[in-house]
């Protein structure tokens, strides 16, 4: 490795509504670059599709079931060279409950 290290912040975002993933992207990659960090992504992930197979009657029809799913959704964005104007921006940032977040530094 090399002695000048290049610094990386990787953020996993999650969330079953694409949209709801698409703006918090948009939030955060805009915050980078208003600190003059340079923001690659977001880097879209496989969809995870989650089905649940369940019995419509409670009783003996075994032939007849029903089948939900859950579709998550998952992106990635890297933010090289952050100062601490940029974490500090980030901490503050304001995201809707329904995305998961990941930070790596």
């Amino acid at each position: 490795m090399t002695t000048l290290q290049q610094q990386k912040i990787r953020i996993r975002l999650q969330a079953f509504d694409r949209r709801l993933l698409d703006t918090s992207c948009e939030k955060i990659v805009d915050t980078a670059n208003r600190t003059n960090a340079t923001a690659i992504g977001p880097i879209p992930l496989p969809t995870k599709r989650r089905i649940y197979c369940v019995l419509r009657s409670p009783h003996v029809d075994k032939d007849s079931r029903e089948h939900f799913e859950t579709r998550t959704h998952r992106r990635i964005i890297d933010i090289y060279q952050p100062s601490s104007k940029t974490i500090d921006a980030l901490m503050k940032l304001d995201l809707p409950s329904g995305v998961d977040i990941e930070v790596k530094l």
